[in-house]
């Protein structure tokens, strides 16, 4: 197999993102102390199922990526379909195992639950357009609540539940945007997206509107006098990274230009939860 073509295949800075916000939500819920064992088993556990996700998602995105991104590790021949099943399982397996290993009933049911929903987006829910754009926004959110139930802290948190709905509508403004940059191939699986139901403009008016509502959402915890002072200083260059963004897809609402702004609203994303991580400290 071939090695590069595997790390493309699960895009690492992804996975580590996501097991970094599940080390977030537990420090945010505010638990009474954090097992460092436990912090390592969220970790992992958030790692190996997105790399599951990342890993399922391209083999049934095949016959779109051949039109999009000829270059991913399956459609340019660098890894087969078969040896991407083969890691698939692999990453499920373990993740599931750290998670299992926890010993908690409640971070046990989220992640079969997380896994599910990722192979159900792949599988037939994005055909459906923005319902399955919420569901990978989703994903997004999901690891905060994990974090949570890991600690033993408590997941009703406010701000626990603003830094999730943050990190959801973000996700939800990108995959909208992401649809943008895919009609072409998304047309060969008849996905219903918006971009290609309602048009690049109305497309371009949701994602910009989704972007502003998680500036919006993350300025609650300052409103409500739950944020420290790394949180509501560093919380400025997201916001203005997601406020440019809003008005670069409206101002030109063309296929080229949403690729450019799903990469930097995927760097938007990473600031913002390394402004999370200060907040939670």
């Amino acid at each position: 197999m071939n090695a590069r073509g595997l790390l493309d295949l699960i895009r690492p800075a992804n996975c580590v993102m996501i097991g970094f916000a599940v080390i977030v939500g537990a420090f945010v819920s505010k638990p009474p102390s954090i097992p460092a064992f436990q912090l390592a088993l969220g970790f992992f556990t958030g790692l190996f199922l997105c790399a599951y996700s990342m890993a399922v998602n391209d083999i049934y995105d095949l016959e779109v990526d051949r039109i999009n991104r000829p270059d991913r590790p399956i459609p340019s021949g660098r890894i087969s379909v078969q040896e991407a099943y083969r890691v698939s399982l692999v990453f499920l397996v373990v993740g599931l195992a750290c998670s299992a290993l926890s010993l908690i009933a409640l971070a046990v049911a989220i992640a079969p639950a997380y896994a599910f929903l990722s192979w159900l987006y792949s599988y037939k829910a994005k055909r459906t357009g923005l319902p399955g754009n919420l569901i990978v926004a989703s994903s997004l959110a999901i690891p905060f609540i994990y974090g949570g139930a890991i600690s033993g802290g408590s997941i009703g948190g406010s701000l626990l539940l603003m830094m999730a709905l943050t990190a959801f509508f973000s996700g939800v403004g990108r995959e909208v945007v992401k649809s943008m940059a895919d009609v072409e191939g998304d047309a060969k699986r008849e996905v219903s997206s918006i971009a290609r139901t309602q048009g690049l403009r109305v497309a371009s008016a949701v994602g910009a509107c989704f972007f502003i509502l998680a500036v919006l959402t993350s300025w609650v915890p300052l409103l409500t006098g739950l944020a420290n002072q790394v949180y509501t200083y560093g919380v400025i260059i997201p916001d203005a990274i997601f406020v440019y963004l809003a008005v670069a897809i409206l101002a030109r609402n063309q296929p080229e230009n949403a690729h450019r702004v799903k990469r930097i609203a995927l760097a938007g994303m990473t600031v913002g939860l390394l402004v999370f991580i200060g907040g939670a400290v």
